[in-house]
């Protein structure tokens, strides 16, 4: 069975959605989930679900951040994953841990890449006067948010929308978008998803 390790920072809705689709036929099953903030509202749900939880505070290594990420590392290779899903992990990755997952790490991103790579995306989104915003699954290499795309999802950007109003109608499409890919990204399938 194919293992995948899930990194958090926050509550983990996609993490949920992740862990909650690999059951049954699917080919992979959670072996992880691993938050840089100690408390993370996700942790808690993983361990309900019967998923070893493991945390790595960024704030002792201050700067370091190769130090942190070779204790990221030593505590996700104690769990033998094939593949990585960042699911609302928000700290930058260094070109030396992308490497060492090369070709094994996808991340979800609220925003129709190559568009509003970063922060704030449907603030962005909503201020370039665009009609349509969404959410990408993504390949992760070294460059941030800018990996081969595996999956996309489309929502309309309706008159008056906030930046809120958008991320609540993002949110369960990167619910289904995440699943539908991650399923093909480990038996080698990058053929795109495209949701409406």
């Amino acid at each position: 069975m194919t293992r995948v390790a899930i990194l958090i920072s926050g509550g983990g809705s996609n993490m949920v959605a992740l862990a909650q689709s690999m059951t049954g036929d699917h080919p992979a099953r959670p072996c992880l989930v691993l938050s840089n903030v100690p408390g993370a509202g996700g942790l808690a749900k993983a361990a309900a679900m019967g998923i070893a939880t493991a945390t790595v505070d960024h704030k002792p290594f201050a700067k370091d951040r190769e130090a942190f990420e070779g204790a990221l590392i030593e505590a996700i290779d104690a769990h033998q994953p094939d593949f990585l899903a960042l699911a609302g992990f928000m700290r930058i990755l260094t070109p030396k841990f992308i490497n060492h997952y090369a070709g094994r790490m996808l991340n979800i991103h609220p925003s129709l890449l190559p568009k509003y790579k970063g922060l704030h995306t449907h603030a962005r989104a909503i201020e370039a006067g665009d009609t349509q915003a969404g959410c990408s699954v993504h390949e992760v290499t070294a460059e941030l948010d800018g990996g081969p795309i595996l999956g996309q999802a489309h929502v309309p950007i309706l008159p008056g929308d906030t930046s809120d109003d958008l991320a609540a109608r993002v949110l369960p499409m990167e619910h289904q978008l995440y699943p539908a890919v991650l399923r093909r990204f480990v038996i080698g399938d990058r053929t795109p998803v495209i949701l409406p």
